[in-house]
Formats: structure tokens, C-alpha cells, sequence
């Protein structure tokens, strides 16, 4: 069974708030939006019968600590039966919890991360539970067998001494290209932080890191993957910088994808 899961958590963002109201928002596409509900391989992606939707978690503290608890608790529950998850965020770091409830079950995970930023800082603004942070965490704890990143572009000195020291492979847009595909392995999680696409493509995001890539070549390289997906998240949708709900649109295109991916 493949499920789905709200996770409206952004306290732990840097910039600007506003991911917490992504996941009804990219549901709503499925009623409103222009698209219908077939993925580009074909396959009908209905929710009821190709996927359970869990709805959203409701938090009643926005301390970081008490959500990342309860978001780890509230996935290792969803996953119990050996079902496939993909999480709605929300801020990268619900990868944290989210991440690490896969690896107490699976054990550690072969992680593909496309994202614009690399998330490995050490400490960033005392915040442990960044969302500048969630990689750091889960390197740290021994939770990743492997993790690459794709379509960073924005790294800092620190963050390149956390990736060498990790041994992250780091393809950098600057030198994109699909060769990484074959070097995967599985079964693989994909992150999805929707800022790896440039800000053209998608306005509706809190960080615009410009020479990002197109959602053509996104979409190709979810496409291309042969690998089982055990799971997967969509985050870093802000629908208060969107623009006629552009990146709603991609971003319910973006989940079914993932969905198919994953049946």
C-alpha cells in the first residue's frame, strides 16, 4: 500500500514561512487544477484506490523537539505494515524524523536528494533541527548508507568540509548531468526539496537560488530511475510566493510521479 501524509511543519525554516500550507494546497490541484490525475508513463494515480491519504498532522506545539518526536512517531506508525510513504512537507527538515523512522525500519538508506542547498550544516543559527540541518543529522547518527545530492548550488566551505567528511556525492548544477542515475542504488528514498528547480519554473518557493534546473529535467530524472523507491518526500512548497498556483501545479504533478514511482 502506498500512503500519503501532510506534515505542515516550517517553524525551522530560515527565510520565510509559509510551507506549512503546502499539502492541502498540492491536494487541491487534483479538484482544481488544470491536470488530470495520469502520470506521464500512463498510469492513473487515484487516491482511495492507488493510495491511502493519511491527511495532515496536526501539531499542538511548535517546539522543534516535540515535532520532531511526533512526526518520527507518526511515520514509523505509517510504515509499520510495510507500506510506502510519501510525506508532504513543509520545510526540509521534516527529512530528519521522517528520514530516520525509515532507517530504524529498513535500516540505513541509500538517499538520492535533489534539492539547490545541501542541508549538512553542522550548527546552523543554534538549531539543531534546521532545516539548513536534517543531512548533518541523520550523517551523524549513521542512518544514510549513501547519499547523493543533485542540483545544489549554493554551497558554502563549511558545507563542502561536511560533505568530504561524509563522503556525500555532490553532483553541483553547474555540472549536471544524468550519468549519477546509473551510480544509484537501492532501493532507493528520494527528498525532493522543490528549490532545486530554478525560480523560473518554480516561483512558489521560500529560497530563490537561481541557475536551478527545468522541471523537464526533473521530471527526467525521476523517469529515468529503475530503482525500487521505498519512499519519499516533497517539501519547501510555499504557496504565499506562488503565482497562479504555477507551482501547486507541479507540485501534484511532482507527487504523482513519485506515487507511480513507488507502486
Amino acid at each position: 500500500m502506498i500512503k500519503v501524509i501532510g506534515i505542515p511543519f516550517d517553524i525551522n525554516s530560515s527565510f520565510i514561512r509559509g510551507p506549512y500550507l503546502a499539502p492541502p494546497r498540492i491536494r487541491l490541484m487534483a479538484t482544481e487544477g488544470s491536470a488530470n490525475n495520469f502520470t506521464e508513463m500512463g498510469v492513473e494515480i487515484i487516491a482511495g484506490r492507488d493510495y491511502q491519504d493519511l491527511g495532515d498532522l496536526s501539531f499542538s506545539s511548535q517546539d522543534p523537539k516535540k515535532a520532531y518526536e511526533q512526526i518520527k512517531l507518526a511515520v514509523s506508525e505509517a510504515i509499520a505494515d510495510g507500506s510506502k510513504l510519501l510525506s508532504l512537507g513543509g520545510d526540509h527538515s521534516i527529512a530528519y524524523p521522517v528520514i530516520e523512522a525509515h532507517a530504524l525500519k529498513h535500516g540505513p538508506l541509500h538517499v538520492l536528494q535533489l534539492d539547490a542547498h545541501g542541508d549538512l550544516y553542522e550548527n546552523f543559527e543554534d538549531n539543531p533541527y534546521s532545516h539548513a540541518s536534517p543531512f548533518a543529522r541523520l550523517l551523524e547518527k549513521g542512518l544514510l548508507k549513501s547519499l547523493t545530492q543533485v542540483g545544489v548550488r549554493s554551497l558554502t566551505q563549511h558545507q563542502r568540509e561536511q560533505a568530504a567528511k561524509y563522503k556525500v556525492n555532490i553532483i553541483e548544477m553547474k555540472d549536471f548531468n544524468m550519468d549519477f542515475i546509473s551510480t544509484l542504488e537501492g532501493a532507493l528514498y528520494i527528498s525532493l526539496d522543490i528549490d532545486v528547480l530554478d525560480p523560473a519554473f518554480a516561483p512558489g518557493i521560500s529560497h530563490y537560488e537561481p541557475g536551478g534546473m527545468s522541471s523537464r529535467q526533473l521530471l527526467d530524472i525521476l523517469l529515468k530511475i529503475k530503482l525500487p523507491i521505498l519512499g519519499a518526500e516533497l517539501v519547501e512548497y510555499n504557496p504565499i510566493r506562488d503565482h497562479h498556483d504555477m507551482t501547486a501545479m507541479l507540485a501534484f504533478k511532482l507527487m504523482k510521479e513519485l506515487i507511480a514511482k513507488m507502486i
